[in-house]
């Protein structure tokens, strides 16, 4: 005769298998649904999303914005942080702005906040800018946070560790990055720090024929040098005209530098007056270089200042065809005669 308590006991095993396989398929279920939620790809729209995560902001308040966004149920923030922890990221996650991607998903964008892969804004300085052409550029850039703007010039200097220097020519045009919230003070330093570097590098390799005597010299001389041409295969041959012009005592006689010292008296029209007029930074009515730069140089118009091309030419003009190229003359008669014919395109052109 069978036992009462058998069947009773046949009973819970039968039910505690199928609690396990249950158990079982459930977990293999949330696998497969965790897996499949690290790999889909989040739907983001084909202009992308820009992320924004502050600093000290938790996975959680992450999972938050872009669950309010449409991103990803809010019910999912479980799968997120098992993710994290699985990935080892967790503790890695940094702050910044994140564009985000059409086919990126879950474990992609971990990936992205751990590394820190924020935008990266670009700010480019233009060669011939002046530092007060900076600066406004500067103040026009909204990713920037904006710290020396209201500051005069002699301060951001002093922020900069350059107390009592003239701020002009000191800043290297290039492009810089930078990610948002990078103050401008920190850009500056950045271009401050290349021209430097840059200043360095060109004095380190002068040709002997060099007249100026100084790194401050070469940077003054390649400012004007900047401001007169803009087409690359003349700043040598600039340099070489105003190195010959500075060697023999002739006075440089160039535009930009008076236009400088006129400052914001400049109306866009240079007349005779103005050339006449004496300041600091006329080389029509003072011998010498300017006492301070005129504008920012690139590394070319640097190269040119400390290796100026040989010849015996004193004198350039315009030519006046739009090419922005020079007529280059040896004697004062040929460049007279170069001038009457830059004056006679002019007129030939105000014709039409």
């Amino acid at each position: 005769m069978t036992p009462p308590h058998r069947p009773a006991r046949g009973w819970i095993g039968k039910a505690l298998l199928l609690l396990l396989l249950a158990l079982a398929a459930t977990a293999a279920l949330a696998w497969f649904d965790y897996q499949r939620f690290a790999r889909t790809p989040l739907p983001l729209p084909a202009e992308g999303v820009v992320l924004d995560v502050p600093r000290g902001q938790s996975l959680r308040g992450i999972v938050a914005q872009l669950a309010e966004r449409g991103l990803t149920p809010a019910w999912r923030r479980h799968w997120w942080q098992a993710l994290a922890v699985d990935d080892g990221v967790l503790r890695r996650l940094q702050a910044g702005e994140y564009l985000l991607e059409p086919g990126l998903d879950p474990r992609g964008l971990l990936d992205q906040l751990a590394r820190g892969r924020v935008i990266q804004y670009r700010f480019t300085i233009v060669e011939g800018w002046t530092f007060a052409d900076l600066r406004r550029a500067l103040a026009g850039q909204p990713a920037l946070a904006q710290t020396v703007s209201d500051q005069p010039d002699a301060r951001v200097m002093a922020m900069l560790g350059r107390e009592g220097e003239h701020p002009e020519g000191w800043f290297l045009p290039e492009t810089y990055t930078y990610r948002r919230g990078t103050s401008d003070l920190d850009l500056l330093r950045q271009a401050h720090e290349a021209m430097r570097q840059a200043l360095d590098q060109a004095w380190a390799g002068r040709n002997e024929t060099s007249v100026v005597a100084s790194p401050y010299e070469a940077l003054i001389l390649a400012s004007i040098i900047e401001k007169e041409t803009g087409v690359a295969d003349e700043r040598r041959r600039i340099a070489g005209v105003f190195s010959r012009r500075l060697a023999i005592g002739m006075r440089l006689q160039t535009d930009p530098t008076v236009i400088y010292g006129l400052g914001s008296g400049f109306d866009g029209n240079l007349r005779r007056r103005d050339l006449d007029t004496d300041t600091p930074y006329n080389t029509y009515t003072r011998g010498g270089l300017p006492p301070t730069p005129i504008a920012l140089p690139g590394r070319a118009a640097l190269a040119a200042a400390l290796d100026p091309a040989p010849g015996r030419e004193l004198y350039f003009v315009a030519i006046g065809d739009g090419s922005g190229g020079h007529a280059f003359s040896e004697t004062y008669d040929q460049h007279r005669a170069a001038v009457a014919r830059y004056l006679a395109r002019l007129r030939g052109g105000a014709g039409r």
